[in-house]
């Protein structure tokens, strides 16, 4: 199949979250099963310099943004069997964040517009259009609309329902190219929803686990789209995200101190070399916990916060965060960091190198989400074999699961309810088994045939493709055969008779 993908972000050429870290391994994964993949993005200022000087220079044309007139460069990359085209405009993509800037509402249309006469102008011709999240969703509208025409399927990924594409009724007279008959399929609640739009007017709806697919059907998850969400209920699926094994991997990766795989004394050793640095007590015996994390509400801190201080007084561990975010949130870590400085560190930068270092050096990653559509997080420490402690929620129910020291069975620690105190319990159950050698032996095995890479994912991506191309085969052949019978002339007939 010849799949086009259209995305905001994606690694390594800019990122701000887990959207780019999919963007950089599912193309890469179906390429591998065949397909033909080209991935269609923004040239943010982002792009690392080394990638901009092997950038090919493709042409450059105009895109109109209603009466605006706008440049357009278009560029060219290629890896990993995908085809990377930038879609370049300083004036749009030349910031510094990706999102949350005043006029996002132009810059992400003027991309929608930049996507189509891209696909157009180097004959692109797809079968699928796979957009993802509310950047590229005016990508299904328009095609709905036959505001473009191609014959393609869209496929559109939810990655998270919070963020929406929210902006005032005004951007469309002011901005999109649409007949106001189509005004129904973009409004909510007197605003413009781009997310809505993509909901509304996908082939089909895709979220990145099976738990969060069944979650947004609620008013709790739905962050008010339920309703659109439910009325799409036989063309939704989720499908849960994976890693790039080769990426993260233990054994090869360049940031770990001592490479290691399937062996906890290189492990151990990582700990060790973790605790000189960060001047934390040296004891391969002291179980280690880390948070990485954005520092908002939704990754569950308020429970962490109400439970670190007894944490930290009644257990003998090491526990070290890092991440940006919320004042509030960096404000207490810091108070905490402060007054435990025995056994508490907290990092108050992301640094990709540390990260990977982090993660092979803890016993336990926290993982508390109030919400949470996949997360890789918990992916990425069963990969460097940290025991993931998680709510069950999203896509931590449906990766994590909660040993059963009975079977034997699971490769984590979980917890039900948004409690803090259920949280505080499952954490002390953790490092009640960490010593007894028989589980944690067990678990270690349980995290060593975790299946964490792209193969199943996207051949549930593919079957979802090809559902949508049977459907359109039948709907040509429908109109092949319905198409109306001409009139004939009395000497047409007398010719059929003869």
């Amino acid at each position: 199949m010849n799949i086009v993908m259209a995305a905001s972000e994606c690694a390594p050429f800019s990122k701000t979250g887990g959207l780019a870290d999919v963007l950089a391994s599912l193309p890469k994964a179906l390429a591998q099963r065949e397909h033909k993949l080209t991935v269609i993005l923004p040239k943010h200022s982002a792009l690392p310099s080394e990638i901009v000087s092997q950038l090919e220079h493709l042409c450059s044309f105009s895109v109109w943004v209603k009466w605006r007139e706008q440049y357009c460069g278009l560029f060219s990359y290629e890896t990993s069997d995908v085809t990377y085209y930038f879609i370049d405009n300083e004036y749009y993509f030349r910031r510094a964040h990706l999102y949350g800037e005043p006029d996002d509402a132009e810059r992400y249309v003027f991309f929608t517009h930049a996507f189509f006469e891209t696909v157009s102008r180097l004959q692109l011709d797809p079968d699928i259009i796979h957009c993802h999240d509310w950047q590229t969703g005016l990508i299904p509208l328009y095609l709905k609309a036959n505001v473009y025409p191609y014959k393609a399927k869209t496929v559109y990924t939810i990655h998270n329902l919070k963020y929406q594409g929210i902006f005032p009724l005004s951007v469309f007279d002011e901005l999109l190219h649409l007949d106001s008959i189509h005004l129904g399929g973009l409004e909510l609640n007197g605003s413009l929803n781009f997310m809505k739009a993509a909901i509304v007017h996908a082939d089909w709806v895709t979220t990145v686990s099976p738990t969060y697919a069944n979650e947004i059907l609620g008013p709790y998850y739905g962050e008010g789209l339920e309703r659109y969400l439910l009325e799409r209920i036989n063309s939704i699926s989720g499908i849960v995200n994976g890693i790039d094994e080769t990426v993260y991997n233990p054994a090869s990766d360049l940031n770990v101190s001592v490479p290691y795989f399937k062996n906890y004394a290189g492990k151990k050793e990582n700990k060790r070399i973790m605790q000189q640095e960060l001047d934390l007590t040296v004891s391969k015996e002291i179980p280690m916990f880390v948070l990485i994390s954005r520092l908002v509400e939704e990754k569950g801190l308020p429970l962490l916060t109400h439970i670190l201080e007894e944490l930290l007084i009644t257990e003998d561990i090491q526990l070290v965060i890092m991440g940006t975010g919320e004042t509030q949130f960096e404000e207490t870590f810091q108070h905490i960091a402060q007054r435990f400085q025995d056994s508490c560190r907290f990092i108050n930068v992301f640094h990709e190198g540390l990260a990977h270092r982090l993660y092979a050096a803890s016993d336990f990653f926290l993982m508390p989400s109030r919400f949470e559509p996949c997360g890789l997080g918990q992916l990425i420490a069963l990969r460097y074999e940290s025991i993931p402690i998680v709510r069950e929620t999203g896509g931590l129910k449906d990766t994590i699961k909660p040993y059963n020291e009975f079977n034997g069975e699971g490769n984590g620690f979980s917890f039900t309810n948004y409690n803090a105190n259920d949280f505080l319990n499952t954490i002390r159950y953790a490092i009640h088994l960490y010593y007894q050698p028989t589980h944690w032996n067990r678990i270690l095995k349980n995290v060593y045939k975790s299946k964490l890479n792209w193969d199943h994912s996207a051949s549930l991506y593919e079957e979802v493709y090809e559902r949508l191309l049977m459907q359109l085969n039948e709907e040509e052949n429908y109109v092949h055969d319905h198409r109306p019978i001409k009139s004939v002339t009395q000497r047409e007939t007398h010719l059929i008779i003869r």
